[in-house]
């Protein structure tokens, strides 16, 4: 049998994706019957799956020689020591303040999905990222129906659970533990349908699906997709209209974020729900000295899994820390968090994608108010979309589906 990932790849990765329509169900159930699980006390059996499908994908990609011998370059092992061995030196650090290895280990779910980024890079360095993403989101139209279906019914009948819903139920959480993590999920597959000419309708409901989660995040990172749609079809001379009232935009998105109006909950408002406070209050007791700010003071202790097994505050320094800026301050410190920006930076100096400007700029904002490396399947998508646009070097290699030309431009 011969292995042929550009047709093969794009099902595999939404069948990952669609791992989370069963991956929750329990919750989900709970939810529709009006009763709001505790972390501490969800079934996670289920959530198995998103694993075992993880590793199909890993080994898919080392018995194709292409993305095997792609990932097995001398670059990506020497990115790959790098990132290993600062990671080390945090689990021992972790260790030596005495936690238990559960804790650093926890610390590393922002690594989970990280072959996918690879898988991504090495596609698009072959030539393959357009033809790829063009399959995959096809693909994904069939699991946007079916959360659009499931988050109209929810918002019209289920209980407000979480909130109320513009359309007078519940706000919809589709086949998520939560609107926010059904938010996230849509808007980075509006980001998704963005990259696919001819599927701007896609990006229209998957938007909407976002700002019906009522999530601030969703919304935020919505409302950036469509201003880089916008931005795209504009004449070049007509793009400094846009361009100088970004800023006044920004801040005006925030504030409607923050509205129960969008929201459907009074408790929106990031200053009001004690986040912030908490937040004070663990930097005045953590941060004692450069050490601290360089390194973090535990990795993994403002992981959500650490929350759902031990509940909150069980370590001294551990907080629900929501932003994945503050995930990495805690865990792997100012240089942690550092380098982070500066690969996104890289990311945008290095690729000629036509879209590196919106995706890069998604990640860096989607990460503002969420830690969305820790929530699957955002974090599948777009660890696969930044390695995608991170391989669209200067000179990719040339696809065989290209060379027999077999790709086609979407008519949807």
């Amino acid at each position: 049998m011969r292995i042929r990932f550009e047709k093969d790849l794009p099902f595999l990765l939404f069948a990952l994706v669609c791992a989370s329509t069963v991956a929750a169900l329990p919750q989900v159930e709970s939810a529709w019957s009006g009763i709001k699980e505790v972390y501490g006390e969800q079934d996670f059996g289920l959530r198995i799956l998103r694993e075992l499908m993880l590793l199909v994908l890993v080994a898919y990609a080392f018995f194709e020689p292409r993305l095997r011998n792609g990932a097995l370059s001398s670059t990506v092992l020497a990115f790959l020591a790098v990132i290993a061995s600062y990671v080390l030196f945090e689990i021992g650090y972790a260790l030596y303040l005495d936690l238990p290895l559960v804790v650093p280990m926890a610390g590393l779910r922002i690594f989970e999905y990280l072959p996918l980024a690879l898988i991504g890079f090495v596609t698009s360095r072959l030539g393959a990222g357009s033809y790829i993403i063009n399959r995959f989101a096809h693909f994904l139209r069939y699991y946007i129906a079916l959360q659009a279906v499931l988050a109209i019914a929810q918002a019209l009948w289920a209980p407000p659970l979480f909130g109320v819903s513009f359309f007078g139920g519940g706000r919809p959480f589709g086949t998520f533990v939560s609107p926010n993590l059904f938010g996230a999920t849509m808007a980075t597959c509006a980001l998704l349908f963005a990259l696919v000419p001819g599927m701007r309708k896609w990006v229209a409901v998957s938007v909407f699906l976002a700002l019906l989660s009522g999530s601030r995040t969703a919304f935020i990172s919505s409302l950036l997709v469509v201003y880089f749609q916008i931005y795209a079809v504009l004449r070049p001379r007509d793009r400094w209209a846009l361009v100088m009232p970004a800023p006044i935009l920004a801040v005006g998105a925030l504030v409607l974020a923050s509205s129960p109006l969008l929201s459907g909950r009074d408790d929106a408002d990031p200053t009001q729900d004690g986040r912030i406070d908490l937040w004070q209050r663990v930097f005045s007791e953590q941060m004692h000295g450069p050490a601290d700010l360089l390194f973090g003071w535990g990795l993994g202790l403002s992981s959500n899994t650490i929350n759902v097994l031990y509940g909150a505050e069980y370590f001294k320094g551990q907080f629900d820390s929501d932003s994945l800026y503050l995930f990495l301050l805690n865990g792997y410190g100012l240089i942690g968090l550092l380098a982070y920006l500066l690969f996104l930076w890289t990311t945008t100096r290095t690729s000629v994608h036509p879209n590196k400007g919106l995706v890069v700029m998604f990640i860096l904002v989607a990460g503002l108010t969420f830690n969305m490396w820790e929530y699957f399947p955002q974090n599948a998508i777009l660890m696969y979309l930044w390695g995608m646009v991170l391989g669209t070097g200067n000179r990719p290699v040339s696809s065989p589906l290209q060379a027999e030309g077999m790709f086609r431009p979407s008519r949807f």
